[in-house]
């Protein structure tokens, strides 16, 4: 990593993915595919990791919950997708459209329309 990283974000992604699956206890609805380009892991001062890439989904939906330290704010690309809370509000996102998810979130998350996403993720 130098003092400056540029990122391309293009239709499909360079390089292979790491593949997987929900975990089948946390599966609602279906068992999509989910592939990370993982662009770069730095320490960032305060927070134990800092963490971005792109993220790409099938349809499906599975419970998330996030740890006390841990947040994420992540930009739609491509497709649709759902964070619903525990209480079954929630909110969509959808091609350019920038949602945050909060420490100690939980709930699920639903993946709409095949999705691709660019995300950051801080603990």
């Amino acid at each position: 990593m130098s003092d400056l990283d540029l990122f391309s974000f293009g239709p499909q992604p360079s390089g292979e993915p790491e593949r997987s699956y929900p975990r089948r206890d946390r599966i609602i609805d279906g068992r999509p595919l989910r592939q990370t380009w993982d662009l770069l892991d730095a320490p960032l001062q305060g927070a134990r990791t800092f963490s971005t890439g792109l993220w790409r989904s099938e349809v499906g939906e599975w419970a998330i919950a996030f740890g006390p330290t841990e947040r994420e704010v992540f930009t739609v690309l491509e497709g649709r997708c759902r964070i619903r809370r525990d209480d079954g509000s929630h909110e969509e996102a959808g091609p350019g459209q920038t949602l945050h998810i909060p420490p100690g979130f939980t709930g699920s998350f639903q993946v709409l329309e095949p999705v691709l996403k660019v995300y950051v993720i801080v603990e």
